[in-house]
C-alpha cells in the first residue's frame, strides 16, 4: 500500500474517525490532533506491513489510544486519569453501532446557533470531509489564514462554551436546520466531481436529516436536489476523466431510479408549498431531468424558477447560474449583461461563464482572457483540462 493509498482512506475515514473519538474526549481540537497522529502511524506502517483488515477500526483505536496516553502524561488531577479510564472501558462493538449517530452529533455541534452561520459550515467541512483548511478556503472564497482563524476560534468556542456532543431535543431542531442543510450540501459539492465517497456520505445524512425532521420541507428538498445530481454521475466524465458539460451527457444513462426518487421528493415538495433555497434547485435539476434523450430543455421554466431563488436566496452564485439559463431564452448579450455585474472575480466559473458568453457574442479576444482567468482559478484538474480544451 502506497502513501497515496493511505491519503485516499484518510479522506473518507477522517470524517467517522473524529466523530468517534470526539464522543470520546468531548474536545474537538484533541480529537483532531489524534486522529491526525494515526494518521501519520498509518503512513509510516502500511505502506511496508499492510492495512490491518478494518482501517477504520485500527485509525479509531489509535487514535483513542494516542488520547488516553495524551491524558494520562497531562494528568495533574484526579479528573485527567478519570478520562482517561473511562476512554479505555469505551471500546468494542459499541463503536462501530454508534458511528452513524455521531456523524450526526458532530455535525449539529458544529452548527451551534452560538457559532455564526459561515464558522458552522466551515467547521463541519473540515471535520466530517476531511477537507484541508485550504479546500475550505476555497469553498468560501477567502484566503487559507483566514479560514484557519475561523476555525480555531470556532472549536475554541465550542469547548470553552461547553456546546454539548448530541442531535438536539426536537424544540431546538428549527433554529439548527438552516446551518446543517448548508453543511451537508457543500459536503455533496466537494464530492461533485472527485470524490464520490463525500457525495454518497452527504445523501445518506440527508436521508438521516429527512428521518430525523419529516416535516422539514427544506430537508426533503435538499435531498431530492442530491439525488437529481447525483444520477447525472455515470456520464459527467468521460473514462479517461474529462469533464463533459450537461448539454452534451448522454442522458440515457444516467441514473433512472434516483431520477425518479428525486422527482417523487420535488413533487412532494409543490404539494406543501413551503418553496425555500433546495427546493427550488431541486425543482430546477428537475426540469434538467425532465428533457428527452434530445437534450432539449424548458430554458424558460428554469429561468423563472431561479426567479424565484433569487428572491429567496439573491447571491451573485445563484445570478450567475440564472444568468446561464436566460442565455438560453433571451440570448447570449443579454446574459453577459447580467454576468458583467456581478462581483466574482476569485470564482473560476464566473470566469468560465464569462468566457462562453463572450464567445458566442463574438468577442473572442476576450473570451481566451476569460477563461485564461479561469484556469488560474480552477480548483480540479478536470477542470483545468477542459480549459486548456477551450483555450485549444
Amino acid at each position: 500500500m502506497s502513501a497515496a493509498d493511505v491519503a485516499e482512506i484518510f479522506r473518507a475515514e477522517y470524517g467517522r474517525a473524529v466523530s468517534v473519538l470526539v464522543r470520546a474526549v468531548g474536545d474537538i481540537g484533541l480529537a483532531e490532533e489524534c486522529v491526525q497522529d494515526a494518521f501519520v502511524e498509518a503512513v509510516r506502517r502500511w505502506p511496508a506491513d499492510g492495512p490491518p483488515p478494518s482501517p477504520a477500526g485500527w485509525l479509531i483505536t489509535t487514535a483513542r489510544n494516542r488520547a488516553i496516553d495524551r491524558l494520562r502524561r497531562e494528568a495533574t488531577r484526579d479528573e485527567r486519569q478519570r478520562r482517561a479510564l473511562d476512554m479505555l472501558v469505551t471500546t468494542g462493538p459499541e463503536e462501530e453501532g454508534a458511528v452513524r449517530d455521531d456523524r450526526l452529533r458532530l455535525i449539529f455541534t458544529c452548527c451551534h446557533p452560538a457559532l455564526a452561520l459561515g464558522v458552522r459550515v466551515a467547521l463541519t467541512l473540515r471535520l466530517m470531509g476531511g477537507l484541508t483548511t485550504a479546500e475550505v478556503a476555497r469553498a468560501f472564497l477567502v484566503t487559507e489564514p483566514a479560514m484557519a482563524q475561523r476555525l480555531v476560534r470556532a472549536k475554541n468556542k465550542i469547548r470553552d462554551a461547553g456546546i454539548p456532543y448530541r442531535v438536539p431535543h426536537e424544540a431546538d431542531l428549527p433554529e439548527r436546520v438552516r446551518g446543517v442543510l448548508a453543511v451537508v450540501y457543500l459536503i455533496f459539492n466537494e464530492g461533485h466531481l472527485a470524490r464520490p465517497e463525500l457525495a454518497a456520505e452527504a445523501i445518506r445524512l440527508g436521508r438521516l436529516l429527512v428521518a430525523l425532521m419529516p416535516d422539514e420541507p427544506e430537508a426533503l428538498g435538499l435531498l431530492a436536489l442530491m439525488l437529481l445530481s447525483e444520477s447525472r454521475r455515470p456520464t459527467r466524465t468521460t473514462p479517461g476523466g474529462d469533464l463533459v458539460l450537461l448539454a452534451d451527457q448522454d442522458r440515457t444513462r444516467w441514473d433512472h431510479d434516483l431520477v425518479t426518487e428525486g422527482q417523487t421528493l420535488v413533487r412532494e415538495c409543490l404539494r406543501r408549498d413551503q418553496p425555500g433555497q433546495y427546493q427550488l434547485q431541486a425543482a430546477i435539476n428537475a426540469v434538467h431531468s425532465d428533457a428527452p434523450s434530445t437534450g432539449e430543455t424548458d430554458w424558460a421554466q428554469i429561468v423563472a424558477l431561479y426567479d424565484q431563488l433569487m428572491a429567496v436566496t439573491p447571491t451573485p452564485v445563484v445570478a450567475l447560474n440564472r444568468a446561464v439559463a436566460v442565455a438560453e431564452v433571451a440570448g447570449p448579450a443579454a446574459a453577459l449583461r447580467l454576468v458583467d455585474s456581478l462581483e466574482l472575480d476569485r470564482y473560476h466559473l464566473y470566469h468560465s461563464v464569462r468566457g462562453n458568453l463572450l464567445n458566442r457574442v463574438g468577442r473572442t479576444g476576450e473570451a481566451t482572457a476569460a477563461y485564461e482567468k479561469a484556469l488560474a482559478r480552477a480548483t480540479t484538474e478536470a477542470e483545468r483540462t477542459l480549459l486548456r480544451q477551450l483555450l485549444g
